[in-house]
């Protein structure tokens, strides 16, 4: 006689299998043009290097009393600004403003036909998105390459800076100075071409995520892949390794001495992330990416700096553990000061996006 729960889970599992792989392989827009984000979205255009360009951004405020405290969070290269979701709603119910833009050449924004890439570069244009919104001092959340972005930002802007946190960043290494060797763009093109979904969800479960996975995260495998599988899949390649090339040749690391403002890291401990270690000698690509002594010795390296370990947890804790991360970020924000009647009305700023 058939078994009514075997048959009821194997029926479960083929539909979960069949929706993974149909949202997986949707095509969204090289800018996301079909993604659904968790608030509203909206755009900041300008000038760059020649050409309009166009930063998606989403600027959400809280309900009830205006407390002047400001949130900037920074995506990573394989995330977007929508990944943040959980913290965004976080930090609204704590009474935050969050404004969480999309770069230039990442997800919603505008995919650039020869762009120059680097971290000032993308710094400025943040920079330029937070003046219109008249943001003067926020604290810049960085996580991943937005960890490496959010250093820049804060070494450039430093009077622009209440404070740094830094999730799981990548650059608190030199792979290149490591001895590994470099590719050329051309040649991480070929790479980023060849993404598919699978090859999404294989890189993450094993370096971001120790081995595990969880249905959470197929929400973000389909965002990314969504964007290669479109008409401007080509494109979207191009800029990520115009992206993966900026990481590996503009280090951090020999800069962090020079941060001025306050930096609060936050690392999983089982994460392994080292962009470029599938190029290396096994015994140097064994020792790359060791989170737990990265972060300390980052730790060790900023004037001004608090270190929170989550030994559990991968290159995401925001995503894999969101109650353990924001409880830990909420108590280390509590002493940021208030500054009330700072956020301007919605009605002053650049509407959604049509």
């Amino acid at each position: 006689m058939r078994d009514p729960v075997l048959a009821a889970g194997l029926t479960l599992a083929v539909l979960f299998a069949t929706a993974v792989d149909t949202a997986a392989s949707t095509p969204l827009g090289g800018e996301l043009q079909e993604f659904d984000y968790p608030h509203a979205r909206r755009a900041h255009t300008f000038d760059s290097q020649g050409q309009r360009v166009s930063m998606t951004y989403m600027d959400v405020r809280p309900p009830g009393e205006d407390t002047g405290r400001v949130a900037v969070l920074l995506h990573g290269k394989n995330f977007c600004g929508p990944t943040w979701e959980d913290t965004i709603d976080t930090l609204l119910a704590a009474g935050w403003r969050v404004v969480v833009p999309d770069q230039v050449g990442f997800c919603g924004s505008t995919q650039p036909r020869g762009y120059q890439f680097s971290f000032a570069q993308l710094a400025a244009n943040t920079r330029g998105l937070l003046e219109m919104l008249d943001v003067e001092r926020p604290v810049i959340i960085g996580h991943s390459m937005g960890g490496m972005l959010g250093i820049r930002y804060a070494l450039q802007y430093p009077d622009a800076v209440e404070r740094l946190v830094l999730v799981n960043p990548i650059g608190l290494e030199d792979w290149q100075a490591e001895g590994v060797p470099y590719a050329t763009i051309d040649t991480l093109a070929a790479v980023e071409r060849a993404t598919t979904a699978d090859t999404i969800r294989d890189y993450q479960r094993r370096v971001y995520y120790d081995g595990q996975w969880t249905p959470r995260f197929e929400r973000w495998v389909a965002m990314l892949a969504g964007m290669y599988a479109g008409p401007d899949g080509a494109l979207v390649a191009w800029n990520q390794a115009q992206a993966s090339e900026m990481i590996f040749t503009q280090p951090v690391i020999h800069e962090l001495p020079a941060l001025r403002v306050p930096t609060l890291l936050m690392i999983g401990g089982t994460d392994r992330t080292a962009p470029g270690s599938n190029r290396a000698v096994p015994e140097l690509a064994a020792r790359l990416g060791d989170y737990p002594a990265l972060g300390r010795r980052a730790a060790a390296a900023i004037p001004d700096a608090e270190l929170v370990e989550f030994p559990r947890l991968g290159h995401s804790p925001q995503v894999e553990d969101p109650d353990t991360f924001h409880a830990a970020l909420l108590e280390r924000l509590r002493d940021v000061p208030r500054r009330p009647g700072t956020f301007r009305p919605r009605s002053d700023v650049s509407g959604p996006t049509p």
